[in-house]
C-alpha cells in the first residue's frame, strides 16, 4: 500500500514537471460525465501495444466523427445510477426522479441517432449504436404519465376522473362561500374567502359569530375576526378530502408501476449509461485533438522517436517554432547545449510531453510523429529544493537523479535539465559525465541539457551519444528555439554581455579567466568607445559617483554634517556684547545657544530669544568683565538670588530659571 502511494506521488510529480497535469485539466473540461473525468484524472500511459493502438484509433475516429457529424448529445448520467438502485431495491421513485430517468432515456435515443449518422461515413465508432438500448416503451410511459415533476392528469383514466370531481367540488365550495359573503356583508370583516388549515372560510366579525352557521376554524391575531367554515361548505369539504385520498392512492399506484418498470429495465439502462460514459471519454480525446491541432502518431517498439514540426501543446501554435527531433537509431542519448533562455528546457519537455500523450492514446502536437513505447518516463527538471527535508538545490538534484538511475532501463525515457548544476563547476562537470555514463549503460533513451564544454566533448567521442544545440541570434539576442542535432552549442554569454554594453576590457578579462590569454587575444567584440571601467573616466571610487552607478539614477542621500552647539556656545558666552540685526542694537548675552540654535540677549528694558545667525559678536565678555564675575547680579532677579542662597545652605523645593528677570 505504501509503495502504491509512493508511485502515485512520483507519477503526479512527473506530470506536474512536464505540465501534463495542465493538459489533463484541459482534457477533463471537455468531458461531460463524471466517470470520464475521473478516468482522465487517473489515467496513466498504456503498456499494452494492442490496447494503445486501439485507443489511438478511437481518438482518430472520434475526431473524424466530430468534424463530420458535430458534437454528440451527451449528458452527465451520475444521477441515474442512484435512481436505478432505488428501483431495483423496490422503493418508490418520485415524479422528479422518474422524469430524470426519462430524460436519460431520451439522451440515449438521441445518441443512438447521432451514431447512426456516423454509419454514413463508415466510422467504426458508429457501430456502438447497436449496443445502446433506448427502452422506447419505458420512455414513452414516463413521458406520458409524468410531466413538470408531477403525475399528469392523463396518467390514468381513474386519476383523470378523480381530479375532475375534485375541481367540481372545489368550485361548488367557492360558490357556497361567496354566497355566504354576499348574503351577510354587514357581518363580514373583509370581502373575500380564505383557506385556513386546509378549509375554505369566510372572515366574520367577532360580534356576529352567531349569525353565520358553521364551524370556527381560526381567528385573527387581534381576535376581532373569526374564520368560519360555513355549514353549506363543510359538506363539500368532506367530499373533497375523500377525493384527495383517492387521488393519492392512484398516484402511488402509478408511481410504483413506473418504478417497477424502471427496475425491470435497470440492467439494460445501466449498460447504455456505461457505454455513454465510455463514448464520452473517447469523444473527449477527439475534442482535445481538435483544440490542440493534434495528429495521430505512429507507434513502434524499436526505441525510435521521430518528431517533425513538433511543438509544446500549451504554447501558442502561431508563435511556436517547429521542433525537429530524432533519436533511437544513430544514438540513444542527446546532450543539448546552448544559451540560457534558448529553449533547451522547453525542447526536452516538448519531446517527452508528446511521447507521454501518444502513449496515453492522445494525438500529438506534431506535423508527423513516430514514437516508441516506454515503460517509464523519468525526469529531473528544476532545482527541486526541499526546505521541509532540509535539502539544498544540489542535494535534491542528486537525490532525484539517483532515483532516476535506479529505475532507468533499456525501455525507459529520461530527461534531465542542467546536468551537474548547483555545485562547484569542476566537480559538477565530473558528476554530469558520470551520470551520462550510467544512463548510457542503462540503454535508456535520454535527453539532457548542460553548459559544460567537457560534457560536450564527452558526448562527441562516446558511442551512441550525440550533441545538439539550440540556435541563437547573436545580433538580436533572441533565441530561435530551433534544435540542430549533431552540433554542440555555446552559452553565448560573452556575446550577450558584449551586446548589452559590457566594456571590452571586462570582456577580455572574462575570456582570459575562462579560456586563457591566447583566447582573450583572439576575441573580437563590437566596436565601441573604450572605457577602463564601468565608471566613466576611471576607477576612482569618489569621482562622479552620483552620475555613474551602472546607469542607476538612484543614490544614497546622507545626512549633512552640521556645526555642533559646542562650537556656537564657545562663540557666544554669557556676558558677550553682541550686535542684533537687522536693527543693529547692542545687547548682552544672558543665556547661551540651545539645541535649536537660539540664544537670549538682554536689550535695554527687555530680554529676547533670537537665532544665532542674526547675532554678531561685538565685544567678548572677558574684555568687559573680570574673571569669575557673578553675572547673576546683572541678569538675575532678587528673588532668584535669595533662592540660590537658601539652596547653598539647606534643601529647598524652589526651582530657579535661567536669569529670568520678568
Amino acid at each position: 500500500m505504501e509503495n502504491l502511494e509512493r508511485n502515485k506521488e512520483i507519477k503526479m510529480n512527473i506530470e506536474k514537471q512536464l505540465e501534463f497535469d495542465k493538459i489533463k485539466e484541459i482534457w477533463m473540461a471537455l468531458a461531460v460525465t463524471e466517470k470520464a473525468r475521473e478516468r482522465i484524472k487517473n489515467l496513466s500511459f498504456y503498456l499494452s501495444e494492442r490496447e494503445l493502438r486501439r485507443e489511438l484509433r478511437d481518438t482518430t475516429n472520434s475526431r473524424e466523427m466530430l468534424e463530420k457529424a458535430g458534437t454528440p448529445p451527451l449528458q452527465n448520467v451520475d444521477e441515474i445510477k442512484g435512481i436505478l438502485l432505488t428501483a431495483e431495491k423496490g422503493g418508490c421513485l418520485t415524479p422528479d426522479q422518474l422524469e430524470r430517468a426519462g430524460n436519460i432515456l431520451t439522451v440515449i435515443r438521441r445518441l443512438k441517432d447521432y451514431l447512426n449518422k456516423g454509419k454514413l461515413f463508415e466510422n467504426p465508432l458508429a457501430y456502438y449504436e447497436e449496443n445502446l438500448n433506448t427502452n422506447e416503451e419505458l420512455r414513452e410511459e414516463i413521458a406520458g404519465q409524468i410531466r413538470g415533476g408531477a403525475v399528469d392528469d392523463r396518467a390514468s383514466k381513474e386519476l383523470s376522473q378523480i381530479r375532475l370531481k375534485m375541481a367540481r367540488c372545489e368550485e361548488q365550495m367557492r360558490q357556497k362561500a361567496e354566497q355566504t359573503l354576499r348574503s351577510h356583508q354587514s357581518c363580514m370583516a373583509d370581502h373575500f374567502c380564505a383557506f385556513r388549515n386546509g378549509r375554505l372560510c369566510v372572515p366574520v366579525k367577532k360580534e356576529y359569530k352567531s349569525r353565520i352557521p358553521g364551524q370556527v376554524i381560526d381567528r385573527s391575531a387581534t381576535g376581532n375576526t373569526l374564520f368560519i367554515e360555513p355549514a353549506a361548505v363543510a359538506g363539500y369539504g368532506e367530499e373533497l378530502q375523500l377525493l384527495k385520498i383517492s387521488e393519492e392512492n392512484e398516484i402511488y399506484r402509478i408511481l410504483y408501476t413506473l418504478t417497477a418498470m424502471v427496475g425491470e429495465e435497470a440492467p439494460a439502462i445501466r449498460e447504455s449509461v456505461q457505454l455513454m460514459e465510455k463514448l464520452d471519454f473517447i469523444f473527449s480525446k477527439g475534442k482535445l485533438s481538435i483544440d490542440l491541432g493534434g495528429t495521430e502518431p505512429s507507434i513502434n517498439t524499436e526505441r525510435r522517436i521521430i518528431l517533425k514540426d513538433g511543438r509544446h501543446p500549451l504554447m501558442d501554435r502561431e508563435r511556436t517554432v517547429p521542433l525537429r527531433f530524432e533519436i533511437g537509431e544513430a544514438a540513444r542519448g542527446i546532450v543539448i547545449t546552448g544559451p540560457n533562455t534558448g529553449g533547451k528546457t522547453v525542447a526536452i519537455k516538448t519531446v517527452m510531453l508528446n511521447c507521454i500523450m501518444a502513449q496515453c492514446g492522445l494525438h500529438v502536437t506534431c506535423g508527423e510523429a513516430d514514437i516508441c513505447m516506454n515503460n517509464a518516463y523519468l525526469c529531473d527538471i528544476g532545482d527541486g529544493q526541499n526546505l521541509s527535508e532540509n535539502l539544498s538545490t544540489f542535494s535534491a538534484h542528486i537525490k532525484n537523479v539517483l532515483e532516476v538511475l535506479k529505475k532507468a532501463d533499456r525501455d525507459s525515457f529520461v530527461i534531465m535539465d542542467e546536468l551537474g548544476s548547483g555545485t562547484d563547476p569542476a566537480e559538477g562537470m565530473g558528476i554530469a559525465i558520470a551520470i551520462l555514463e550510467e544512463l548510457r549503460k542503462s540503454g535508456a533513451n535520454f535527453l539532457v541539457t548542460t553548459h559544460y564544454p567537457e560534457v560536450k566533448e564527452y558526448a562527441d567521442r562516446t558511442e551512441k551519444l550525440l550533441n545538439a544545440r539550440m540556435t541563437f541570434d547573436k545580433e538580436t539576442l533572441e533565441p530561435t528555439y530551433q534544435m540542430v542535432i549533431g552540433e554542440a552549442g555555446e552559452s553565448c554569454a560573452f556575446y550577450i554581455a558584449d551586446k548589452l554594453g559590457m566594456p571590452r576590457k571586462m570582456l577580455q578579462t572574462a575570456v582570459r579567466a575562462a579560456y586563457g590569454d591566447e583566447a582573450a587575444g583572439g576575441c573580437r567584440f563590437r566596436e565601441k568607445p573604450e572605457k577602463e571601467s564601468i565608471i566613466e573616466g576611471g576607477g576612482s571610487a569618489d569621482r562622479n559617483t552620483e552620475k555613474h552607478s551602472y546607469g542607476n539614477p538612484n543614490r544614497i542621500v546622507r545626512i549633512k554634517e552640521t556645526r555642533g552647539n559646542n562650537e556656537l556656545e564657545s562663540k557666544y558666552k554669557i556676558g558677550d556684547s553682541v550686535m542684533v540685526y537687522p536693527d543693529k542694537k547692542i545687547g548682552i548675552v544672558c543665556a547661551p545657544v540651545n539645541e535649536k540654535g537660539v540664544l537670549r540677549v538682554q536689550l535695554p528694558g527687555k530680554k529676547i530669544w533670537i537665532n544665532h545667525k542674526r547675532v554678531k559678536l561685538h565685544v567678548a565678555a572677558d574684555r568687559l568683565y573680570p574673571e569669575d564675575y557673578d553675572f547673576s547680579i546683572i541678569f538675575d532677579t532678587v528673588q532668584n538670588r535669595k533662592r540660590r542662597h537658601e539652596m547653598s545652605r539647606k534643601y529647598t523645593d524652589h526651582v530657579i530659571g535661567y536669569y529670568e528677570n520678568e
